[in-house]
């Protein structure tokens, strides 16, 4: 989501290219309110529009955000109809201010079990928005890690299978072409809202070196203020990627 722009607290040390957010505790917002789910799910997408903003004023390139899991489809059924409502007017609504400010969206996951409106909303808003260079808004819906490697796994299989690829050929590095987001910067940064302290089956190998950061903060109170505290923590983090930092041993302490 980058731009000319950067926001006043910059940090010295480069910030993140790509953040990965699992939008979690609408509900916990809604209830402490005394509202329905549905009000904390509505604050949630609003808050989405404020984050583009604020992620391009910053830098980062590519803002990928989990907003429905392979497994949410056991919620409720009325909890989920609200979820794909939600989704497809967010889509109507936001697709056209994408395009105008240069931002691409795409959405990854599954979509066989999205009803033919929603899948249609899903490709209008990708082909309105392709032609974006200013960044790149990820929407992971219908969408599982554990899914996205399987199906990486079947697709060289199938290519084996035919004879146009041989089982040596497939590494960790061959791999990693099959599996979502492999045009994208890697993922530097994943926060997770709310307090929990997992990532439920999201981009298990897209994240395999990315930085975790996680905040009792629930997600329609996820602000400026959250994520400059988010990138704050990342850039006072040493990344080594399996090595030693220059102070050797200690480093890697």
């Amino acid at each position: 989501m980058s731009s000319s722009g950067s926001a006043e607290n910059a940090q010295t040390r480069p910030g993140p290219r790509h953040i990965a957010i699992i939008m979690d505790g609408n509900g916990r917002w809604a209830a402490q309110r005394g509202l329905p789910p549905s009000a904390g799910h509505k604050a949630g997408v609003e808050r989405i529009r404020d984050l583009i903003e604020a992620c391009k004023d910053r830098g980062v390139e590519a803002l990928t955000l989990f907003a429905f899991s392979s497994e949410n489809w056991q919620r409720p059924s009325k909890e989920v109809e609200l979820l794909m409502s939600l989704f497809h007017s967010y889509l109507r609504k936001e697709a056209q201010r994408m395009r105008e400010e240069g931002v691409r969206l795409r959405v990854i996951g599954r979509r066989d079990r999205f009803s033919p409106r929603l899948a249609q909303a899903i490709e209008e808003a990708e082909d309105m928005t392709r032609d974006g260079s200013r960044g790149n808004l990820v929407i992971a819906a219908d969408y599982g890690g554990q899914w996205d490697i399987a199906r990486a796994a079947r697709c060289m299989a199938e290519e084996v299978a035919a004879g146009r690829r041989s089982p040596e050929s497939i590494t960790e590095r061959t791999l990693a072409d099959y599996v979502q987001l492999v045009d994208l910067p890697s993922v530097d940064l994943l926060i997770r809202s709310s307090g929990e302290q997992r990532i439920s089956n999201f981009i298990l190998w897209q994240a395999a070196y990315s930085e975790f950061y996680f905040t009792d903060t629930l997600w329609p109170d996820f602000g400026e203020r959250a994520l400059d505290e988010a990138i704050e923590a990342y850039c006072g983090r040493n990344r080594r990627f399996g090595g030693r930092g220059r102070g050797g041993l200690a480093a890697g302490a």
